[in-house]
């Protein structure tokens, strides 16, 4: 028998049959293993674990606690919940399953309305066929074969699947008991394993998310490789539910939309407002320590700028329509590019100029369709933390880290402790149409970033396809308290544009040259990093972020002017202080201020009036004691100033 050499994660090799299994592998290295493992990873790439091994080759073994292996049990999950419906609804029509973090779904072509009573039908039956523990089969099968098959099983949309496939084309079906489905994998090994889920809700969804299309239902759920995990994400959808940011937005009057105003257009209210002007100033005093420089620009241009610049070949559809202004096409300004290039090309530049950080906290305007909005994620109007550094070759890559570098100050400031940064690349295809055609320039841009984040020693992945169209980019994907992901910062790389607006600056030498320009967003749009905020912090802001950091809660009328005094002394020391002058309890007045998320309580009654002291009460801590005025004002002053983070209720998240 021929034998061939297995190299294991730890580079020790093990020499065994060809033909042997992944399963039998790691049955072969531990039990322990064997029970526990989902997937395997040959050559870094993912199979079932009854994939026979031929040859030499390099081998990972993943568990459901794994990214790999957890989403492969997602995505097995999706099976078992199709299997489930078709039994309970025999004519429902499949289209597709697919895992997405932390979830799964499946979307069903079904005359009948999914209720919450049928989610539970649905589930139960799950736990029957994972008790049965069908064992999960791929079969290889040509185009021809698959058509006929799901012709005869009358599901419409696998035949709408398959014509956009080539009749060369091995595809691969995995059956688990009667379920078949068209699928390329992988699978876990049997039905078995997926033990720990949830059916979590039912929405709507167009067929291949067009609006032309039919309207389908689709069933979300997860699914976690033990007990306590799957326990730990229904505990953080719970409060995710109790943070979202649309809800504690209303509670804490920090923003609303209005049907006559507009979708997708917030207005902020005074809460709100404190918290956009307190990011500025954090901004903008970071960046002034940086060398940025701050500019304002116009919020209407004329659509000559944009076809300069390239948008409106690349970025029409996000764009708001023209408006004639004297027989010429303006638009709403969808980003500050352009403008900040106008700036730079204003006046001849040297080497000696060079960095050149123009900031500016610019309104802009894109168009997003109605079915995309959503809080102020997704938005009409957007407030830019935004800004351009015009640098050399020799500095950009100085540049770029120190970008990255702001990120994760950024990061420590607001608590956010799981981030990842993604390195967007362009794709070949996109060449001339999605991207700038300039196939050398590219891959060399894509290298100095590379090379930049590996100097910076900062962890990162790559995206093929999903760079700006003029290049690279990095986007930060970060997670809040609670282990809701989203999307915030960017780093891009612009090689492109600065040629086509002729920008230039004279090296030593006296030559022109076209400098790169680096867009930067650390803090994204006021309002997404807003609406992260409000969900990572729970509304409970630290204290310097907090709308109003300090209540004043008198006992009864007869310390009113004291509590006027402490008022008078916190105001004009800059403290955001309020006064409950009510004739409420102090009972009342606490569970009112604790329902507000203030951070601080001032209780004053006739015995702080004598003592010419204050008693503290702090959310989360309760009581702390009592302090005179002056050590107050200088323990709150020092507490903002440095920004710290407060003390908080702990959350349980996933990981």
């Amino acid at each position: 028998m021929k034998k061939i050499n297995i190299t294991l994660p730890d580079n020790s090799i093990k020499s065994v049959d060809a033909g042997t299994t992944a399963i039998d592998l790691a049955s072969q290295i531990g039990t322990g293993l064997a029970r526990a493992v989902l997937v395997v990873g040959v050559d870094d790439t993912l199979k079932d674990l009854d994939t026979k091994l031929d040859a030499d080759c390099r081998i990972k073994f993943f568990t459901g606690e794994s990214p790999e292996g957890h989403n492969t049990l997602l995505h097995s999950a999706a099976h078992l919940m199709a299997q489930s419906v078709k039994h309970f609804w025999p004519k429902a029509k499949l289209t597709i399953g697919p895992a997405i973090e932390n979830r799964f779904y499946y979307d069903f072509d079904i005359d009948h309305s999914f209720t919450n009573d049928d989610l539970i039908k649905i589930e139960n039956k799950m736990h029957d066929l994972s008790k049965s523990d069908f064992k999960c089969i791929r079969c290889e099968i040509t185009r021809k074969e698959a058509y006929k098959k799901f012709k005869d099983l009358n599901e419409d949309y696998k035949l709408e699947i398959l014509e956009g496939i080539h009749d060369d084309e091995i595809l691969t079906t995995y059956s688990q008991g009667e379920f078949i489905d068209l699928c390329r994998g992988p699978h876990i090994p049997s039905t078995g394993k997926i033990k720990h889920f949830k059916l979590l809700n039912v929405s709507g969804a167009y067929w291949r998310g067009d609006e032309k299309n039919k309207m389908l239902q689709r069933i979300y759920g997860t699914v976690f490789s033990s007990k306590s995990g799957l326990k730990t994400y229904i505990h953080n959808l719970e409060e995710a539910k109790k943070r979202d940011h649309r809800k504690l937005g209303k509670e804490l009057k920090l923003f609303s939309f209005d049907d006559e105003v507009g979708p997708g257009l917030p207005l902020w209210h005074p809460n709100g407002t404190i918290l956009i002007e307190e990011l500025e100033s954090l901004a903008k005093e970071m960046e002034r320590k940086a060398g940025y420089e701050q500019v304002r620009t116009p919020h209407l241009t004329k659509g000559s700028l944009y076809d300069k610049s390239g948008h409106l070949d690349h970025y029409k559809d996000s764009m708001y329509p023209a408006m004639d202004v004297d027989g010429t096409e303006y638009y709403v300004k969808p980003m500050n590019c352009p403008h900040h290039h106008k700036i730079y090309s204003a006046f001849p530049r040297s080497y000696r100029d060079l960095p050149i950080r123009l900031s500016e906290y610019g309104t802009c305007y894109r168009y997003e369709k109605s079915g995309q909005l959503f809080g102020l994620m997704r938005v009409r109007s957007m407030q830019m933390n935004d800004a351009h550094i015009y640098c050399t070759k020799e500095s950009f890559k100085e540049e770029f880290l120190a970008v990255c570098n702001m990120y994760l100050y950024y990061f420590k400031i607001f608590g956010i402790e799981k981030y990842r940064m993604r390195l967007s690349l362009h794709s070949k295809d996109g060449l001339g149409e999605k991207y700038v055609d300039d196939p050398e320039l590219w891959l060399e841009t894509e290298q100095w970033v590379r090379e930049a984040l590996i100097e910076g020693e900062l962890d990162f992945e790559e995206v093929e396809g999903e760079a700006a169209f003029y290049g690279p980019k990095i986007d930060v994907q970060v997670w809040s308290a609670i282990g809701k992901e989203f999307t915030l910062a960017t780093n891009q790389v612009d090689f492109a544009v600065p040629r086509k607006f002729g920008l230039s600056y004279k090296d030593e030498n006296g030559n022109d040259r076209t400098p790169l320009c680096i867009h930067r967003a650390p803090l994204s749009t006021h309002e997404r990093f807003i609406g992260f905020l409000i969900e990572h912090f729970g509304g409970d802001f630290p204290l310097w972020l907090a709308p109003v950091q300090v209540i004043i809660l008198p006992i009864s009328d007869k310390v009113l002017n004291y509590s006027n005094l402490i008022y008078d002394e916190l105001n004009s020391v800059g403290v955001r202080v309020s006064l409950n002058n009510r004739s409420d309890k102090i009972g009342a007045k606490i569970r009112q201020a604790e329902l507000e998320k203030i951070n601080v309580m001032l209780i004053i009654g006739e015995k702080e009036v004598e003592e010419k002291m204050i008693s503290v009460r702090r959310r989360f801590e309760g009581n702390t004691g009592t302090i005179g005025i002056d050590e107050l004002k200088l323990e709150l002053i020092k507490e903002i100033k440095t920004r710290s983070l407060s003390h908080r209720k702990e959350t349980a998240t996933t990981t």
